[in-house]
């Protein structure tokens, strides 16, 4: 299989930042000829490097502005069902297994910090296999910008 080369990694980067910008204007913000993106697009949606193109929603514009994560301990007898449960709970958008302290990582938005209080101790708490929740509340973030790059 062909490796990947400096322009795959500015075409990921890019589309990474901005799915939605045009194959030409791609092409001309990057200096490579038209059909050599286009067939480098393609190429990297066949090997699977690039599995979807897909829309990002604004869920503050929404009145989703809350932000939280949830620690959870579960009784590993239960975890499918722990797991199935979860992901029906409003405001859920990531479910991690993780190791250290906590089993599961929940990403969650919501209109208020109150509102994900009360899912995280009133509905996910009390899922049958749920031992132990703890809710940390997100004051403030920092998203750092993806640049792709070669591994050396």
């Amino acid at each position: 299989m062909a490796r990947l080369d400096e322009t795959d990694m500015k075409i990921l980067t890019a589309l990474y930042a901005d799915a939605s910008i045009s194959v030409p204007q791609l092409s001309k913000e990057l200096g490579v000829n038209l059909s050599v993106t286009y067939s480098r697009i393609k190429r990297l949606q066949k090997r699977g490097i690039i599995e979807r193109f897909t829309v990002q929603v604004n869920e503050d514009q929404l009145g989703m502005k809350a932000r939280a994560l949830a620690g959870l301990n579960i009784d590993p007898k239960q975890r499918e069902t722990v797991l199935a449960e979860i992901e029906k709970v409003d405001g859920v958008r990531i479910i991690r297994e993780v190791t250290g302290r906590f089993d599961l990582i929940v990403n969650m938005k919501g209109r208020s910090l109150d509102e994900l209080h009360r899912t995280v101790y009133e509905v996910i708490g009390k899922i049958p296999g749920v031992m132990h929740a703890e809710l940390f509340m997100e004051v403030s973030r920092r998203i750092s910008q993806v640049n792709f790059r070669l591994s050396e």
